[in-house]
């Protein structure tokens, strides 16, 4: 076997438990708060999901990646608004977090527990788009 062959077999199952991880972070984070998580703070978190379920809708092989011919532009423009997604919810889980620590009653792991959760929801999306096989 050589490590393609393996990425393809493990690579899934790793992309499940970093995805499973980011939202246990931030279940985590909302049942340990002491104050009430108000729902912008799970808005990230959704997008991030939604962001990685997209660009998992796009198949590596129908990418054509020569610059001289047309190509799929429909495929390239929905990976880039994949991609857009997940950085601004990333962006907005990082400002959520600044905005957390500022507040003096707001707990500093709930925004925490944000960041972690997109970073890992993302990082899970992208493991898996490498790895699987139709």
């Amino acid at each position: 076997m050589d490590l393609g062959e393996l990425w393809a077999i493990f690579g899934p199952g790793v992309a499940g438990a970093i995805f499973g991880a980011g939202w246990w972070f931030w279940i985590d984070a909302v049942v340990c708060s002491s104050s009430k998580v108000s729902f912008v703070h799970y808005l990230p978190g959704i997008f991030a999901s939604l962001a990685a379920l997209m660009f998992n809708c796009v198949r590596r092989e129908d990418i054509d990646y020569s610059p001289y011919e047309d190509g799929e532009w429909r495929l390239k423009l929905w990976l880039f608004f994949a991609y857009v997604v997940s950085f601004v919810s990333l962006a907005a889980s990082v400002g959520l977090l600044i905005q957390d620590s500022l507040a003096s009653s707001a707990s500093v792991w709930t925004g925490t527990a944000g960041v972690l959760q997109c970073v890992f929801v993302l990082i899970s999306g992208l493991i898996y788009w490498t790895s699987h096989s139709d």
